[in-house]
């Protein structure tokens, strides 16, 4: 019987022998030779054989081209279009689906000879056609890019006061500091960048992004967002700058189109959305601190309205105020940011031209939330004034008027201190407030030709970040892809028209105290 077997075995080609065929360590080899001729793989055949596949994994690892790898598009195949199951070529960086043979990814590496692909989901890499998985740990950067992690001691460094003097180096060597990099400008998205870019700096917000693992349930806008808020944050970064084109094609998706890449829009439409769909997002009710958003900017208003009462006797130039003889109407309702109004601007220049670009003060225009100052509307008399201050508060300066013909802007710069700002005026009983002095965090202007219309397609907007404290401050100008560190005196010379400030805590209020006395 043996001499039997041996005479139908198939001849071998001759000067080769068995071991050599197994120089390519494939599964499938393997476990044929487990089958057939388990007998002739001893312990140092799949020693030798391990020692083969590791050599492998480390001849392809050299062609890895980190310079062209960028993950902040959205993970689909390039042939396929499909966000199943997708890989990243590390060679060429492009997309595709699946790791089997019948795959695209297998095409792909037998076609192009590239061996060296990522899940982008798991982060495990493999090299292709073979199928094995490589753990080496010159990879680890990659994976870190792919998907950045934090601790809380890294989270709690951003919001130190020295933070500023924390450089990191991008591939090119080229000194960025995270938080504070360029959003690219896909095509007219710059009024969601600099959204973005101010709800990053709010600094519970953005703890709970960064520190957050979302594999549940949880919204795609969410996980999108929060996604983008470690690219933005990453110190380990490849180039810096980053995209934000996965976050806003899930924005156009979710608002069904009403914000989009091509199409210039109003930050303030989207910060509004942006806040309400997050809220929502995280599970948030009607209720007071429902949600981290609600905790973060939600305050309370009073609003006192009472009809205009018509009177023979008053004349033409007294201005209706509120009668405390008849009925006033008083209610609370939550706001999210409040809006100033900014007073018209002249007709005309006077003879020295000071009235070029007037100037307001902040003081000035928050008066309309001293519960004094009266506004008339539609038949109405109404005064406003804060019943309970958020820890941080979002004033949108109403630059734009619409009339019959055009949209028109109103060019009043509006003077403000970067620190210090307190809001004891505009809320009912201050002193059971933890706090009411401010900080500004972020400053978002308009900028666009002269002239007094709004011109959607020659409109820029940017934004200044606070970055530090103390010694270490520094503010920053981003627009797009431009960083520039800028001085503090240039920040309110703009149009401002949203701006973020941070309640000052107590031990904060009393440091500065003591540096004051001394």
């Amino acid at each position: 019987m043996a001499t039997r077997a041996a005479d139908n075995a198939p001849a071998e080609p001759s000067g080769s022998e068995r071991p050599a065929k197994r120089q390519k360590f494939e599964p499938e080899a393997q476990n044929d030779a487990k089958v057939d001729g388990a007998e002739d793989l001893d312990e140092e055949t799949e020693e030798d054989a391990y020692v083969e596949e590791v050599k492998a994994s480390d001849m392809y690892l050299d062609t890895i081209n980190r310079a062209v790898l960028d993950f902040d598009f959205e993970k689909v195949c390039s042939v396929s279009l499909s966000n199943i199951n997708a890989y990243g070529c590390l060679v060429c960086g492009k997309y595709f689906q699946g790791r089997g043979r019948n795959s695209y990814a297998y095409s792909h590496s037998i076609h192009e000879d590239h061996h060296v692909f990522i899940n982008l989901e798991t982060t495990k890499v493999y090299v292709l056609p073979d199928g094995y998985p490589v753990s080496d740990p010159s990879l680890e950067d990659i994976s870190f890019v792919l998907s950045p992690s934090f601790t809380k001691a890294t989270v709690s460094a951003f919001s130190s006061p020295s933070y500023p003097a924390k450089l990191s180096y991008d591939l090119a060597n080229k000194a960025y500091l995270p938080g504070y990099v360029g959003l690219n400008d896909i095509k007219r998205n710059d009024h969601m960048n600099v959204v973005i870019h101010s709800l990053l700096h709010v600094k519970p917000l953005r703890d709970y992004l960064l520190l957050s693992n979302f594999r549940g349930k949880e919204s795609e806008l969410l996980k999108r967002f929060a996604g983008l808020a470690k690219k933005i944050w990453n110190p380990r970064l490849f180039k810096s700058q980053v995209s934000p084109h996965e976050l806003l094609q899930e924005v156009n998706r979710a608002s069904a189109g009403r914000f989009r890449l091509e199409q210039q829009g109003d930050p303030v439409e989207f910060l509004g959305w942006l806040l309400n769909s997050l809220h929502k997002d995280m599970g948030g009710t009607k209720k007071k601190n429902s949600s981290m958003i609600f905790s973060t900017f939600q305050g309370e208003l009073r609003v006192e309205t009472q009809q205009v009462l018509v009177r023979p006797d008053v004349g033409d130039n007294e201005k209706p105020r509120f009668d405390i003889d008849r009925d006033i109407k008083s209610t609370v309702s939550p706001f999210l940011f409040l809006a100033v109004d900014l007073p018209p601007p002249p007709l005309f220049q006077d003879a020295v031209e000071k009235n070029i670009i007037p100037q307001v003060t902040i003081h000035s225009v928050l008066a309309k939330y001293d519960g004094i100052t009266t506004q008339e509307s539609a038949g109405q008399l109404r005064r406003y004034k804060c019943q309970r201050l958020p820890p941080y508060i979002i004033l949108h300066f109403k630059r734009f008027t619409k009339n019959a013909f055009v949209e028109e802007k109103n060019p009043t710069i509006v003077t403000f201190p970067l620190r210090g700002l307190d809001f004891k005026d505009y809320v009912d009983a201050p002193g059971s407030q933890s706090s009411t002095v401010y900080d500004l965090v972020a400053n978002v202007i308009h900028e666009s030709v002269a002239g007094t219309t709004r011109n959607k397609e020659d409109t820029v907007w940017k934004v200044y970040l606070r970055a530090g404290a103390g010694e270490h401050e520094k503010w920053f100008m981003i627009q797009d892809l431009i960083v520039e560190e800028t001085r503090k005196e240039m920040i309110f010379l703009g149009e401002s028209v949203l701006q973020i400030w941070e309640r000052r805590d107590e031990s904060s209020n009393s440091a500065t105290k003591m540096v004051v006395d001394q």
